[in-house]
């Protein structure tokens, strides 16, 4: 019924344009024999009244068919994004109605994604703070990249970009939500999984990063280190922390570039020994100092580059 309704308003129009066109030629004869006098002003005036009531049965025809293919539209559901659909509800030939409660089905889009995640309020004014002091550069928010760690542990190929983070504090959780939008061109990602999400919050120019393991704790939980000097002397040296990044430390002060670090055998020495140390690869934990006797083993602290300070929520959506 409805495609025949459209065809019946096509048909109108056809109809409604004839009569106008018919009606416009006859009024324009009639506006030159008026000139003339060949005809009455009379009939020049109704000529020109029955032009214009064509042109609008035209208008008039026209919207009627415009009605009519809404309606049609109406009759067949269409998603207006692309994606892949999950489960239906309902099969074809089942009753449906308009502006039921329950959904036909759900489509979701694959590519891109939103992976929203929450951060600490707490975190965020520090990082503020922080800013302000100077110890880090502020990082542009439209140009935050953000990386995806997948819930095995293994990274996600694709970088995203961070959309908004979000100004109202969850007041059960005490987090803001971000949101950041990520490639999927694989399918890699589906909706409701949980990942990380690793994004720079500041950068910290000549940064020094140590190892975790060579920092030791007093009773009252203060930091200290043990360098070897360049008489090869072992110095217990008090330092100053800022936060964890993976496995090391950020340091804020105690330490300059270049000094070596004691990260193994701490029983066999004490401030003040002097000791022969040697060179260990911190990535692979391998080197001259798991087979040499050496007293102490050392390894020089990462300065002087440009550190990324990156924030590692936990897991989040």
């Amino acid at each position: 019924p409805l495609r025949a309704t459209e065809a019946s308003a096509e048909a109108t129009l056809a109809r409604a344009e004839a009569t106008a066109r018919t009606q416009e030629a006859n009024a324009r004869r009639n506006a030159e024999l008026v000139k003339i006098d060949a005809i009455s002003r009379q009939a020049y005036d109704e000529s020109q009244a029955a032009a214009a009531q064509a042109r609008a049965d035209v208008g008039v025809a026209r919207a009627n068919l415009e009605t009519a293919r809404i309606n049609l539209r109406y009759s067949r559901i269409e998603a207006p994004i692309a994606g892949r659909i999950s489960l239906s509800s309902v099969t074809p030939g089942a009753l449906v109605t308009a502006n039921q409660a329950n959904a036909l089905t759900t489509i979701v889009q694959m590519d891109p994604m939103y992976v929203d995640f929450t951060q600490s309020s707490t975190e965020l004014v520090q990082l503020k703070r922080d800013w302000e002091a100077g110890r880090y550069q502020k990082v542009d928010g439209n140009q935050m990249r953000v990386r995806i760690r997948l819930d095995d542990g293994s990274d996600y190929p694709h970088e995203g970009r961070l959309q908004f983070a979000g100004v109202i504090v969850n007041d059960t959780t005490g987090t803001v939500t971000l949101r950041a939008v990520v490639p999927n061109p694989d399918g890699v990602l589906m909706p409701g999984m949980y990942v990380q999400a690793l994004l720079p919050t500041g950068l910290a120019s000549d940064a020094l990063l140590i190892p975790q393991q060579s920092v030791n704790r007093d009773l009252t939980g203060r930091a200290s280190v043990l360098v070897v000097n360049t008489d090869n002397v072992v110095e217990k040296r008090p330092v100053e922390l800022a936060r964890a990044l993976g496995n090391r430390w950020l340091v804020d002060s105690g330490l300059q570039p270049g000094e070596r670090l004691v990260v193994d055998g701490f029983q066999r020495i004490k401030p003040g020994d002097k000791v022969a140390p040697q060179v260990v690869d911190l990535n692979t934990k391998k080197g001259p100092a798991a087979a040499a006797p050496a007293p102490a083993a050392s390894a020089p602290s990462a300065a002087g580059q440009s550190v990324d300070i990156t924030a590692r929520p936990g897991a989040s959506r």
